[in-house]
C-alpha cells in the first residue's frame, strides 16, 4: 500500500482500523526527525544509539497515542513525544539512575577562549547525506517485530505501561512485582531494541 498519498492523520486512521503496515511506514518516515533531535546532543561515556533508541520509543508512543481529534498535527505531536522521551532519559541519567548518561554536551555550546561552537570544529562525515539518515525498511521491520512479537508476555505488559508513562513503582504495583524486577525488564527490552536498531 502506498501510504505517501495519505496525510499522517489519515495513516493513523488506517492504523486504528487494523492496517499494521502503517506503523512501519510512520517509523520509517519519522526516523530522520529522531536523528535530527539527537544530533545536537553528545553523551560522555555513552553511545549515541542510546539516545536514538529513546527517540524511537518516543516516536512509537506518538504513533500509539495520537488521536485525530488532537488540535496539533501528527508531526508536532511526534516531535513533542520524541523530545520528551529523550530529555526524560537525560533527566533520569542526571539522577544517577544510568551512570553512562550523567553528562552530555550540546554541539552548540561555546568552547575555548574564542567562543567557537563545538559544532564549528566538527567535519561532516559520509553519513551526513540525508539518504544515509533514513533507517532502512529492514531495520524498522525488525524494530516493529521486536516490539510486537519477540518480547515475553511479562515484557509486553511492562512495555505497554512504560509507554503510557507509568512509573516503575506503579508498574510494579500493577503487576505484583518488585520495582527492581520492572527495571530489569525495561533494561532487557532496551537491549533487545538496541540490537535490532
Amino acid at each position: 500500500m502506498d501510504f505517501s498519498i495519505y496525510t499522517d492523520e489519515e495513516v493513523i486512521t488506517l492504523l486504528r482500523n487494523g492496517n499494521t503496515d502503517a506503523t512501519e511506514y510512520l517509523l520509517k518516515k519519522y526516523a530522520p526527525l529522531v536523528k535530527k533531535s539527537i544530533r545536537t546532543l553528545y553523551l560522555i561515556g555513552a553511545d549515541t544509539e542510546d539516545l536514538l533508541q529513546e527517540g524511537m520509543i518516543g516516536l512509537f508512543k506518538a504513533i500509539q497515542n495520537y488521536h485525530g481529534d488532537n488540535t496539533a498535527s501528527f508531526y508536532t505531536f511526534a516531535k513533542i513525544c520524541i523530545d520528551r522521551q529523550i530529555y526524560s532519559a537525560i533527566k533520569a541519567s542526571n539522577r544517577k539512575k544510568h551512570s553512562p548518561l550523567n553528562s552530555y554536551i550540546s554541539f552548540y555550546s561555546h568552547v575555548g577562549e574564542d567562543e567557537a561552537k563545538l559544532i564549528d570544529n566538527l567535519e561532516a562525515g559520509t553519513n551526513s547525506n540525508p539518504e544515509h539518515v533514513i533507517l532502512d525498511k529492514e531495520t524498522t521491520s525488525d524494530l516493529e517485530k521486536l516490539l510486537m512479537e519477540q518480547l515475553s508476555d511479562f515484557e509486553k505488559e511492562v512495555l505497554h505501561l512504560y509507554l503510557e508513562g507509568k512509573s516503575y513503582a506503579y508498574i510494579a504495583s500493577s503487576l505484583g512485582k518488585s520495582a527492581k524486577s520492572i527495571d530489569n525488564a525495561v533494561q532487557r527490552i532496551r537491549e533487545k531494541v538496541k540490537k535490532s536498531v
